[in-house]
């Protein structure tokens, strides 16, 4: 029997207008663009601005940029899943907002949260109802607005994040190509070290919890970074070992964008060549479960189908895993 992939067969994303740059953080806290640019690789991050304007709005402008593209209607969509931890409510869901707005009408709809490797336990979440046959047209959406939950006045953490949203599209193929592999792994151990306590059904808002400024990213560098260097560049050389690839056979390593130090020290641990590596945190920071998308979506355009794309991503819980994409167009 002819196995069925889910290939991408489209992707488009969104950013805000606003450019928060090193320059104007060196106006709200005590940091330098040589601090940030050292220690991070960023220069520069996007805002949504605007009162009421959650993490949909830039998500539905992904959404409605990626059916233009791939010349569908929103009434051909069978299922949108939005990756997010920053949802415009605790409910709805996010993606019944995108749908709503997109104009998606025979779809069902839902969130998933896994911090920052949301994107891709989404991706093969969403892969695994186009491989049955069922749903033909799925999109997957990774957004998030970390403006909302970032205290600027936290020089450790504000100057890292920023907000972004991207859309895939999956088909059924019968090529060899699509969502090929993936390993995934995550250890609740490690919220100690990076979460926002409060707000949620442990520690629901209160005067108290909202003074001690409990409700915005709580993160401990230095673990995080131990964390995320040995078990991102593990599992994406698993999934590389696994299906017989070397780094010569890897097109492209995709790893999320948390802090160029991270990047660099994937691409040596995994073999890669950073030529190899797709990097835009120097122009976007860390935008949580738009990273991964954004990337494809910019290099897009230097895409070949059949090329091997490792994604790899770690985030917090702590939460990692990397997935075998072969691209199809």
């Amino acid at each position: 029997m002819t196995k069925i992939r889910a290939a991408v067969t489209a992707i488009h994303g969104y950013v805000p207008d606003y450019v928060l740059t090193n320059a104007e953080l060196e106006t709200m806290v005590d940091t330098t663009d040589e601090w940030i640019t050292t220690r991070t690789g960023i220069k520069e991050r996007r805002i949504l601005k605007g009162e009421g304007k959650g993490t949909s709005v830039m998500a539905t402008e992904a959404v409605k940029g990626l059916l233009e593209k791939r010349g569908i209607s929103p009434d051909e969509v069978d299922l949108l899943i939005c990756s997010t931890v920053t949802p415009d409510m605790k409910f709805p869901a996010t993606a019944n907002l995108i749908s709503h707005k997109a104009g998606i009408k025979n779809a069902f709809s839902f969130d998933t949260n896994a911090a920052c490797s949301g994107f891709i336990y989404t991706l093969v979440t969403a892969a695994q109802y186009v491989e049955t046959g069922r749903y033909k047209k799925v999109v997957v959406v990774g957004a998030d607005k970390m403006s909302s939950i970032v205290d600027y006045t936290d020089r450790q953490t504000c100057v890292i994040f920023g907000d972004g949203a991207a859309a895939v599209l999956l088909e059924p193929t019968t090529e060899e190509v699509g969502v090929m592999d993936h390993k995934f792994q995550s250890d609740g151990c490690g919220h100690i070290h990076l979460h926002m306590k409060a707000g949620g059904s442990a520690y629901p808002p209160t005067h108290e919890n909202i003074d001690a400024r409990e409700h915005y990213v709580y993160q401990e560098g230095q673990a995080v970074f131990k964390f995320a260097v040995r078990n991102m560049a593990d599992v994406a050389l698993d999934v590389m070992n696994r299906n017989n690839l070397s780094s010569e056979d890897v097109a492209w390593l995709v790893p999320h964008q948390a802090n160029m130090r991270i990047i660099e020290a994937i691409s040596r641990r995994s073999c890669v060549p950073m030529e190899k590596v797709m990097v835009n945190i120097h122009k976007y920071g860390n935008t949580t479960n738009a990273t991964i998308p954004l990337c494809l979506w910019e290099w897009e355009n230097q895409l070949k189908k059949g090329d091997n794309i490792i994604l790899a991503a770690f985030g917090g819980g702590f939460t990692w895993g990397s997935v075998l994409l072969k691209w199809a167009y």
